[in-house]
């Protein structure tokens, strides 16, 4: 798989040591390239704040974690949000019962992969995402769905 859409769930195992992270991880860098939408970057700040405040992880980690992410964030392919684009991942909410963001990750997959004129593959381990990314015609990542 060389081209890979990281959303969320599968960006935060790069950072924070969770199952599967190791998997991420090698599929992480052996990709010819990689994107994700703009959102994501709200979405790690979140997710980390969120892991700390929990105590899954320490504050330390946090911080360590976070400024691994600012470091590699600009190697990332950051999709743009636009018109269109809330459009079609407004359809795709209808369509599968998506949340808002999880709709914005399946509907910049998709307008990627048009774009590229290639195969992309959405790295998820949302199961409603996983299971919607398949139906609207995108390579899902895992292969099995065992989260």
């Amino acid at each position: 798989m060389s081209i890979i859409y990281l959303d969320t769930s599968a960006m935060l195992k790069l950072y924070v040591q969770e199952k599967q992270s190791d998997d991420v991880y090698d599929l992480f860098h052996k990709s010819e390239n990689t994107g994700t939408s703009i959102l994501t970057y709200t979405e790690m700040a979140s997710a980390m704040s969120r892991a700390q405040r929990m105590h899954l992880i320490s504050s330390d980690e946090s911080r360590d974690a976070w400024n691994k992410f600012l470091k590699e964030w600009p190697e990332i392919n950051r999709l743009r949000i636009s018109a269109q684009l809330t459009e079609r991942a407004a359809s795709l909410s209808w369509e599968f019962g998506l949340r808002g963001y999880d709709a914005m990750h399946l509907a910049s997959a998709l307008t990627w992969q048009e774009t590229l004129e290639t195969s992309v593959c959405l790295a998820t381990f949302d199961r409603l995402l996983w299971n919607s990314g398949q139906k609207a015609g995108v390579k899902i990542w895992p292969e099995t769905f065992t989260v």
